[in-house]
């Protein structure tokens, strides 16, 4: 099978397109044929690399993907060939004390495609049959790659750990991701007024096409006092913060008493520096949240199927030119999901 591979950190250069033996389903496995995957921030930070990351060398990218089932192993007995899937990115155990509990997202052994074993970014991938949910022909390989992860995400941390609920007020920073696009499509569709922070014009439009109430240009002005004025006076009640070190403080800033900040990621940096005064003086919650469990999946993935949600889909690539559409990502230059066709 192709797959895309590097054998050590770097830029795009690092990413090769080669040929590898195509893996076999063990119990309780399946071998789907991959036919979409997906692009995420993710994918570039272990291209780069980090302090303490270990990847098992040559490493393949890519956490979102959608195909079909080509073989099954021994003890499947909820899929068959040729069945078409979305997959869920996180791999679990499926037998400690979180996952009995329904918390797999928590697993003691936990793992996530393309990052801590081999991912979306082939021809071919054996999964476990649990992280495989069978598509309704009227949706897309190309759809429901662009969902699994950034819609999981987007999710738990809005529904399942924010407990979002009509009638809120929530402010999405930044509008271009993949992320950031579901929260605020599953924001709108909660019945929560949404307020949208971006430095763009296109963005913004996209965003209000999306579902967005407030639109507010940060490259024009306090994006955090904006919202104070706008809310009268009274800040928001959810902040869903994905970029990090650049915006962390002015969500603080931006939140209600009694308001809750979600942070869901750092594209712009990981290190915070916070002002106590404001956590303690507001009541303020800040909650972490990345992927979630397989109900979650399954919950919002329904909605997806159901066309409640409409993952956005910015571009499509050949799987071979996986370092162009790297590149596409870095630039800063998209809207939605940037996916990789094989």
């Amino acid at each position: 099978m192709k797959a895309i591979v590097l054998y050590k950190h770097g830029g795009p250069e690092v990413l090769q397109y080669v040929d590898r033996d195509t893996p076999q389903p063990g119990p309780g496995e399946v071998l789907v044929e991959i036919k979409a995957a997906a692009l995420n921030r993710l994918d570039i930070w272990v291209r780069d690399g980090w302090p303490g990351i270990e990847l098992e060398y040559p490493h393949i990218l890519g956490a979102d993907g959608a195909g079909v089932v080509m073989k099954i192993g021994i003890g499947v007995s909820g899929l068959q060939v040729g069945d078409r899937v979305a997959i869920n990115p996180n791999i679990s155990c499926g037998r400690c004390l979180h996952c009995a509990a329904g918390r797999d997202n928590l697993c003691d052994s936990w793992r996530l495609l393309g990052e801590s074993m081999p991912g979306t970014f082939a021809q071919h991938i054996v999964l476990p049959e649990r992280n495989l949910l069978v598509l309704p022909d009227v949706v897309s390989f190309e759809m429901a790659a662009a969902a699994s992860l950034v819609y999981l995400t987007a999710w738990h941390s809005l529904i399942t750990r924010g407990g979002l609920r009509a009638g809120e007020s929530v402010v999405v920073v930044g509008a271009g991701g993949g992320v950031n696009s579901a929260c605020i499509q599953i924001a709108h569709l909660s019945g929560a007024k949404v307020y949208v922070v971006s430095d763009e014009a296109r963005k913004l439009a996209k965003a209000e096409a999306l579902g967005a109430d407030v639109l507010i240009d940060r490259s024009k002005e306090d994006w955090s006092h904006s919202i104070f004025n706008l809310t009268e006076r009274r800040g928001a009640d959810v902040v869903v913060d994905n970029v990090g070190a650049a915006t962390f403080f002015r969500s603080i800033r931006a939140a209600r008493k009694g308001g809750r900040i979600l942070t869901v990621g750092n594209t712009s940096g990981p290190k915070l520096e916070i002002d106590n005064r404001y956590l303690f003086g507001k009541h303020l919650t800040i909650i972490g949240s990345t992927m979630g469990s397989h109900t979650d999946f399954v919950d919002v993935m329904t909605l997806v199927f159901e066309g409640m949600l409409t993952p956005v889909i910015d571009s499509e690539f050949p799987l071979s030119e996986a370092r162009a559409a790297q590149c596409k990502m870095a630039s800063g230059d998209f809207f939605g999901k940037i996916l990789l066709i094989t």
